[in-house]
């Protein structure tokens, strides 16, 4: 496998260094660093990253406004993880429904920020701390209307429904393997038809959509 490749963009020199040398030390690539909005969207688009670390409040340009541009650009799109130091920014949510892969909080330790950035190139989602399933529950809404299934919905069959669901509450596949009583082979053949059928990145926009179509209300 070729080496994961990352962007850190921050306004903090001292954050950009200290997850560059994190990072380096566990043979990720930090292939260059950003310290507002439109140096990361440069910055990716001369390096191609696989993910980007990316700042919520920045000069400039913020990360929010640089992930939606980012995320639909030309090419295959990084996964990007956002930064805060706030445990219930006013933003996540906001970064989530743009297509970020997830969130972390500055003060991660070595080991969570090195997991949490080969779990996104992988395809997983940063859904398994409980202050991200507290964020989707306070800013998630769903759409307009009665809560009725949305018609994008109208393709999973009964059990991805349900997964679906739990995947919401933001259960990890193997709790959703001993909640259902399927193996976690079946849970993962599960969630990426769900993915396929709705046409989403990962598991947050899963969330998001469950959401939104009032599968789930908060």
């Amino acid at each position: 496998m070729t080496a994961l490749r990352v962007v850190v963009a921050d306004d903090q020199a001292l954050v950009r260094a200290g997850f560059r040398m994190i990072l380096n030390a566990d043979g990720i690539d930090v292939v260059a660093e950003a310290a507002n909005g439109a140096e990361a969207i440069d910055a990716v688009r001369r390096h191609r990253p696989d993910v980007v670390l990316m700042d919520i409040r920045m000069p400039e340009l913020d990360g929010l406004a640089a992930t939606r541009q980012i995320l639909t650009g030309a090419g295959a799109a990084p996964r990007v993880i956002m930064l805060t130091t706030f445990d219930l920014d006013q933003y996540v949510y906001e970064a989530l429904t743009a297509g970020a892969s997830g969130f972390l909080l500055k003060d991660v330790t070595p080991e969570q920020l090195v997991g949490a950035v080969r779990l996104v190139r992988d395809g997983d989602a940063l859904l398994a701390p409980a202050i991200t399933r507290r964020l989707v529950q306070r800013f998630a809404q769903p759409a307009a209307g009665p809560p009725a299934i949305h018609r994008d919905l109208a393709a999973l069959t009964p059990r991805e429904l349900e997964v679906l669901g739990l995947l919401a509450h933001g259960l990890s596949n193997a709790e959703l393997a001993a909640r259902l009583h399927l193996s976690e082979a079946t849970v993962k053949t599960h969630v990426a038809r769900i993915l396929a059928k709705l046409d989403l990145r990962d598991r947050v926009q899963a969330v998001v959509v469950a959401y939104r179509t009032g599968l789930v209300t908060p």
